[in-house]
Order: structure tokens, then sequence, then C-alpha cells
């Protein structure tokens, strides 16, 4: 968040910086107030263009392993234009880089989903997926997956084989 408020700065002092540039070679034809606007305008402008396009910057950057699966788009009304111009700052993605399948049976699969939030950490949650059972387990307060299938500490809760997370932690048996 930091980095976002000093590159907001830096682009008012870059387009005001244009404007000054603008003013010397017009000989002083642009007025005066297109100094403070210019500031102005380009942190508004910078805000805006970083807000919608933090979603496509942050999923191109990951890789190809790593599965979306769902960005919602948010609209809130403190922020009115939101609801003609929704904003993604939030999205859910399989990690399939660390996904970890079992020597005995390569049906059961750990691997964990992030919970990738602007100006917030990263949140991993552990899953236990059961490809040929359709089934899915939450690997959470010492619950773990044993190589040949046997849940301990959890519970498995049936998905089926066509729930999206179970799809893309399945996909390529």
């Amino acid at each position: 968040m930091l980095l976002d408020f000093i590159a907001t700065l830096a682009a008012g002092g870059g387009l005001v910086g244009l404007v000054i540039v603008a003013r010397h070679l017009t000989k002083g034809r642009v007025p005066k107030w297109a100094l403070p606007a210019s500031i102005g305008l380009g942190m508004l402008l910078f805000s805006i263009w970083n807000e919608y396009t933090w979603y496509n910057r942050t999923t191109e950057a990951l890789p190809e392993q790593v599965v979306i699966l769902s960005s919602p788009a948010d609209k809130v009304p403190y922020r009115p234009w939101t609801y003609l111009f929704p904003v993604t700052t939030r999205f859910a993605a399989l990690d399939g880089i660390g996904m970890v399948k079992s020597i005995e049976n390569s049906s059961f699969r750990r691997a964990e989903v992030l919970v990738v939030r602007r100006w917030m950490s990263t949140t991993r949650v552990p899953l236990a997926f059961d490809c040929d059972g359709g089934r899915r387990a939450d690997l959470v307060e010492g619950a773990t997956l044993a190589p040949d299938g046997t849940l301990t500490a959890g519970e498995w809760m049936d998905v089926g084989k066509e729930d999206e997370l179970q799809r893309a932690a399945c996909q390529g048996e």
C-alpha cells in the first residue's frame, strides 16, 4: 500500500513536470491553474489505472500451474462508480506447483488454495482431494492425509467430480 501511495505521488509529479515543460515551451500560454490541476489529474488517473488493472497484472505474473478458480467483481456503495464498472480486488487460485500426489494412490492429492486480496497478505488453505471419490477435505487443525488416502482429524466432503476446485486439482490424472 505504501508503494501505491508513492507511485500515486510520482504520477502527479510526473504530469506536473510535463505541464511545466509545456508552459516553458509555450512561453506561459498554458494557464497557471494547470499546475495543481495536473497534479490532481495525474494522481487520479494513476489510481484508477492501478485499481482496475491490479487483477490482470497480478494473475499474469502467476506461473502456468496456478489455476484461477474465482475472481468476483466488487460493487460497493462507498465507490458508486463500481456499479457501472465493477472492480476485482480478490481471487482464489489452486497452487498446482505445490500439489503432491500420493505415491500409493495417485487419486489422492494435497494442494493449497491461495486466497489473494489487494492490500492484504495471501492466505494459503491446505486441502486434500480424492479424485476418484469426488471428495475434498480441509487440512486444518491437525488434519493430515496419509499416502494410502487415510484422512486423520478431518472429514471428507462429497463435492462431486464436477466441482470447479475438484476438477482443477484432479485434471491430468
